[in-house]
């Protein structure tokens, strides 16, 4: 770790500060399960799942943590480790089945269930509108590589803000942008599945117009309302101190980590980095430099690890590669992403750089280790020395000044990890995916002890 983390006061919940927001996160289609039940509509990701060459052993999320079904329990596990505020999302084929059009009062009742739920114990929700789970109905129309889909979120937005908005003062738009549109729609390791270039550059545009227009249906709906939305983000250093790979690590900045940011500040596209970023241009429409800002409350910040870059003449656009973890023989979770509590530091100072952003909140942050339950016990200590070491970091942040207000553990529950699968574990709460019996790890067991502090 950084020396100068030695100068920083002990870690407890008071060295943040008393307004300083603690919680957890999950995702919809990560936990829930009951894939279809009380009229679901299919999800890509039910879709893409049925495809098991591209799921580590086939796995799929049918059943997940049937939270669904559970979350009674789950919510009064929440309330004993004492975790204030709870991230969740909501999953927009179960609120509209066909993407658009009549919406289902099951889901909606299911929602109303869980936040009133939550409310009765005394636990806050943040709601993200949309963490993956796109219609199927509407991926078969182009999904977001149609324009189309800026009209069809607006309708979702409206109907989420306008069922849940009288209780729900916390939102968030998209989850991770980057990671969607890249694995989705440009790599094809995500749902839908599908690659190229084209298909991420038309992507790209209709998920930065959603993102801000999402922010101004809440805004419209519910004027009291905290608005924000999530970034995947990885501080960058080069391989070697030439040049070259200097110049990689500005080029796959502007990728990975600016390329949402910046039009949601007003400050467009992060082109003069990455000049391939120009053919975006092809998609506008008259007026969507005006559409593409949103002035938001806050920016959740995620990250977890930090990716080392080398420049790579054959690698098409970028001309960079990341090198792994493994490769560098440095210390790294079961993702192959290296633990490095630095990162966090780095990227809530630079993004703390943005005159236009208010405040930042670490929305997700975690890793997952190989987990094993012994005598009915998951002892995890790897995890906990992880989370005390970004905890570490994300105080020197704040110390020196970065504008961050919160920090939320990724996640609650083990659940799955998308192309992963249940492999990888990152829940502060071990569950057993035959039984669904859950087990408070001793990171959860941390985690309670340090939001006791007063």
């Amino acid at each position: 770790m950084n020396s100068d983390s030695a100068e920083m006061p002990e870690l407890t919940r008071a060295a943040f500060g008393p307004d300083f927001i603690w919680g957890t996160s999950t995702a919809a289609y990560q936990i829930e399960g009951a894939f279809a039940c009380d009229d679901k509509g299919p999800s890509i990701w039910d879709e893409f799942t049925q495809n098991s060459r591209k799921i580590k052993q086939g796995h799929h999320a049918q059943d997940a943590c049937e939270f669904y079904h559970r979350y009674q329990d789950d919510l009064a596990l929440m309330r004993e480790l004492r975790i204030p505020n709870f991230r969740m999302s909501l999953s927009w084929p179960r609120l509209i089945p066909q993407g658009i059009g009549a919406p289902n009062p099951k889901g909606i009742d299911f929602y109303n269930r869980l936040i009133d739920h939550c409310l009765e114990l005394g636990i806050t929700p943040w709601v993200t509108l949309y963490h993956w789970d796109l219609p199927a109905a509407l991926e078969k129309r182009g999904g977001w590589t149609n324009r189309d889909v800026v009209g069809w979120f607006r309708e979702y937005a409206h109907l989420c803000a306008s069922k849940f908005g009288d209780r729900v003062k916390n939102w968030m738009v998209l989850n991770e942008p980057m990671v969607f549109v890249g694995a989705g729609y440009s790599l094809g390791v995500h749902a839908p599945g599908r690659w190229g270039l084209r298909n991420f550059l038309s992507a790209t545009h209709h998920a930065t117009l959603c993102q801000a227009e999402g922010g101004r249906v809440l805004r419209s709906e519910i004027p009291d309302a905290q608005i924000g939305t999530t970034f995947s983000c990885s501080h960058l250093t080069p391989y070697r101190q030439l040049t070259r790979d200097k110049k990689a690590v500005k080029r796959v900045d502007a990728l990975l980590n600016r390329l949402f940011l910046e039009p949601a500040l007003g400050l467009g596209y992060p082109t003069r980095d990455l000049p391939y970023l120009k053919k975006l241009e092809k998609y506008y429409q008259p007026g969507d430099e005006d559409l593409l800002p949103f002035d938001f409350d806050f920016i959740g910040v995620q990250n977890y690890t930090r990716e080392v870059v080398k420049y790579s003449l054959l690698t098409p656009i970028l001309q960079a590669m990341l090198v792994s973890a493994p490769k560098r023989k440095v210390p790294h979770t079961l993702m192959k992403w290296e633990v490095y509590p630095e990162s966090i530091y780095h990227m809530l100072r630079q993004y703390s750089q943005y005159p236009q952003i208010k405040k930042l909140i670490v929305t997700e942050n975690g890793a997952a280790f190989p987990d094993q339950v012994v005598d009915g016990k998951v002892h995890d200590p790897d995890r906990v020395a992880y989370l005390q070491s970004y905890l570490q970091q994300v105080l020197r942040a704040k110390h020196e000044g970065a504008k961050v207000e919160g920090y939320f553990v990724w996640s609650f529950l083990d659940n799955f990890e998308w192309a992963e699968g249940y492999d990888p574990r990152f829940g502060l709460v071990y569950v057993d995916y035959e039984t669904q019996k859950r087990i408070v790890k001793s990171s959860g067991r941390w985690y309670r002890d340090m939001l006791a502090e007063q």
